[in-house]
């Protein structure tokens, strides 16, 4: 086997600086920001001297009165933000050591907790380290993990509530002025946690070698407990945060707008607050942590694969960070397309903006293609061979570039479909609008017609590339392929963050009394955001599916099972029972959010009747209590799902054994992807149909409209049935499916061993 064009130095010295400079560009946007005072002062004069016309200025407004109030409004959303976050962190911090310690006693416990050296899983010639350095070392890369991914939320949701206040004061020179700050802060923590990410597990591959040494497949086996604290941190903050996020967000529209007919983001609503720090902690903290799940295990996936691969057995490390050198690629790439939409064109109309954000994605994946050819050409040899169930493929470089760039290019086809249904500029979400003519329960009808036509296209583009990766480089294609989806995640996560930091500058906007053409201004904002975050889902989704599937493809090797035969009754009775748990998870999710915002529901109805002076905005609403009930059923209703997840790999692999649980993770993955596409789709889509009346936009629009009438109300009820959709049950279940499989790849050692205790009883 030839050596690769890049020396093993260069990669030693890439992947870090790649990652120091993904942290200096997103500090470096964050001093751009912060240039926004928040204190009341002269207005600032632009680039040629003259000052910014401020619409204010126009409309004799005391521009004092107004910064102040935003600055107030933007502490109480931040230290909300902040509590709850504090309060969660807290449960999780009790289950991340609890979970610590099972890994611990399972893995352990494969060879009686021996210190002696044994016989290797794959080449039972050579010796490898003992069951028990697996065991603490898989620990430890959990903790890692896990810290990485609630430092990653935590910092998202800090950068968010600093930024929403500061576009909303920009919105007052003009949409492209607030529009760039909310980029920026998007991309922030888009850069934060793609560079954090990466240096972390680039840290602990090394750390870990010095231990370890030639033992590559033990050294990549316990770095995948990396993947796993990644994602079970995302769980609860995905859970955690939707359930609060919703609870607010419906509390306030039944009572706010329904039956009382006041504007969203209105003042008198004591549920306002609540709703704004929802966008944080779900949107920004859940999804941040979300994606950092996928991309860790994704990683972790080929490295896995390639441990046990020509890369790991000749020891070829520059080869071996294939992954990783993809990743560094990749932040480079978004750091150019990130300059498109700040600095190299300005937003000069409301109509810019939706197609700004969608050349993001067109233009890093264009720039990433060319750029996987580049690490591919200098990363790898011209040919190797990938372990294949048990035997070794021979594949080519070219076959990887293959397998990368479709993941990267399906990824951007799921976006555009996801786009092209939830979007109000396209037919079905006006379909979908119209239907509201006869009332919410055509609403309704439409919506869910909407949601499941949408999963068509994005299955295809999903089955597609798993056919056309696996069949040119095995299970590993599959694992890059997921990859290329989330190579350009810092762009993918700075879009999303975009979205809810132009909500919550609108529900500043309304909050501070500004005048309705700020709030037209920050409404086109957020209208584009809730397009791009459904986009966001929709990747998330995709990618979750393929990293799921080739962390299958790990355990399943792992495990040393031969095939997985769904004829065998130990086999299909996993896949029923495997397809049925993203219903059970998707119900315990929308009840938990029924519950709560049923609490919320009669707490704002509470204040609306028992203190007087709230209608006329004589008297100051309650708002504390309200962020306090959201908090409290969040924390509470976040752990039996989570539970769920956590406990069914762990009670089918020991009970029922390998073979069960490789039909549980197959069944799990094909209905969870169809539920959470479906589910993210249409509550997107109900959203649109409610801001494309509201807007009045066009002669179609303004028929159904203005807010308040029927159609309106019935958009309303529509938009409120799917909130929990797509921001709670849908993308949480691509962190189950994810989830599950990485538990299955981490335990699998102890379930070859020691599972299906209940078969062995019996036979």
């Amino acid at each position: 086997m030839e050596a690769t064009i890049l020396p093993l130095l260069a990669t030693e010295i890439l992947i870090p600086v790649a990652a120091v400079v993904g942290i200096v560009f997103a500090l470096a946007q964050w001093l751009l920001v912060s240039k926004v005072k928040l204190t009341p002062g002269k207005t600032g004069s632009s680039k040629d001297g003259v000052s910014d016309f401020l619409i204010e200025e126009e409309e004799g407004l005391n521009d004092h009165n107004v910064v102040v109030k935003c600055a107030e409004i933007q502490n109480a959303i931040s230290e909300g933000a902040t509590s709850f976050l504090f309060t969660e962190y807290q449960y999780v911090g009790i289950f991340m050591v609890a979970f610590a310690v099972l890994i611990f006693l399972f893995l352990g416990s494969v060879e009686g907790f021996s210190t002696k050296s044994q016989p290797c899983t794959y080449g039972k010639d050579k010796y490898c380290k003992p069951a028990l350095a697996n065991a603490v070392f898989s620990t430890v890369a959990f903790l890692l993990g896990a810290i990485t991914s609630l430092v990653s939320g935590f910092l998202g949701m800090k950068i968010a509530t600093y930024a929403n206040a500061r576009t909303t004061l920009e919105a007052r020179k003009g949409v492209g002025k607030a529009f760039i700050t909310a980029f920026r802060s998007g991309a922030v923590m888009g850069f934060l946690l793609a560079a954090n990410g990466l240096v972390v597990l680039y840290i602990a591959i090394n750390l870990f070698k010095l231990y370890y040494g030639d033992d590559w497949e033990g050294l990549f086996e316990s770095i995948t407990g990396y993947g796993l604290g990644g994602s079970s941190m995302a769980l609860f903050g995905r859970v955690g945060g939707g359930i609060y996020t919703k609870a607010a967000d419906v509390g306030a529209d039944l009572v706010g707008k329904v039956e009382r007919n006041i504007p969203e983001d209105d003042p008198r609503n004591p549920a306002v607050i609540a709703d704004n720090v929802g966008d944080n902690v779900g949107d920004i903290a859940g999804m941040g942590s979300d994606l950092f799940g996928s991309y860790a295990e994704s990683s972790c996936a080929a490295l896995v694969v390639a441990s046990i691969s020509s890369f790991g057995v000749n020891l070829d490390f520059t080869a071996m960070c294939y992954p990783l050198l993809i990743s560094s690629m990749g932040i480079i790439v978004c750091l150019i397309t990130t300059l498109f939409a700040t600095d190299f064109f300005e937003i000069k109309a409301v109509e810019e903006i939706e197609p700004a954000l969608k050349k993001q994605l067109i233009i890093s994946t264009a720039l990433m293609t060319i750029g996987i050819a580049i690490v591919t050409w200098v990363a790898l040899p011209s040919s190797f061979t990938i372990f294949n169930f048990g035997e070794q493929k021979q594949v080519k470089n070219w076959q990887l570039f293959f397998c990368v760039a479709i993941g990267l290019w399906a990824g951007l086809v799921i976006g555009f479909v996801t786009e092209y249904y939830t979007s109000n500029a396209y037919s079905p979400v006006q379909d979908v609008a119209d239907s509201c003519r006869t009332g919410a329960a055509t609403n309704v009808i439409f919506g869910l017609a909407l949601g499941y036509k949408s999963v068509i296209i994005p299955i295809f583009a999903i089955a597609i590339s798993i056919f056309v990766s696996f069949s040119l480089a095995a299970m590993y294609g599959i694992a890059v392929a997921a990859l290329g989806m989330l190579s350009t995640i810092a762009t993918g996560l700075a879009i999303d963050a975009y979205g809810p930091i132009s909500d919550n500058a609108g529900g500043i906007a309304e909050m501070a009394g500004m005048s309705h053409r700020i709030r037209e201004r920050t409404d086109a904002l957020d209208a584009a955001g809730n397009t791009t975050a459904a986009i966001g889902k929709g990747f998330a989704i995709g990618s979750a599916a393929l990293v799921s599937l080739a962390l299958f493809g790990a355990f399943v090797s792992r495990a040393a099972i031969s095939t997985v035969d769904v004829l065998t009754p130990k086999v299909f009775i996993g896949l029923i029972v495997g397809a049925m748990l993203p219903y059970w998870f998707s119900a315990m999710t929308m009840k938990s959010v029924g519950s709560a915002a049923l609490k919320m529901v009669e707490e704002v109805r509470r204040q609306f009747n028992n203190i007087p002076g709230i209608m006329e905005g004589t008297a100051r609403p309650d708002y504390a209590t309200c962020v306090k009930i959201s908090t409290d059923a969040s924390i509470k209703e976040m752990i039996p799902p989570g539970a769920l997840v956590m406990l069914t790999p762990l009670i089918v692999g020991t009970l029922f054994g390998v073979e069960t649980l490789s039909g549980v993770l197959a069944g799990s993955l094909v209905s969870g992807v169809q539920i959470a596409i479906s589910a993210s789709n249409t509550g997107g889509a109900w959203d649109n149909a409610k801001k494309y009346i509201e807007a009045g936009a066009s002669e179609h629009a303004r028929t159904l409209g203005p807010k308040g009438s029927d159609p309106h109300k019935a958009a309303v009820i529509g938009d409120t049935i799917g909130d929990p959709l797509k921001d709670t049950s849908g993308p949480s279940l691509n962190i189950l499916i994810k989830l599950m499989a990485v538990e299955s790849l981490v335990f699998a050692p102890f379930f070859a061993t020691h599972g299906g205790l209940l078969f062995k009883i019996f036979n």
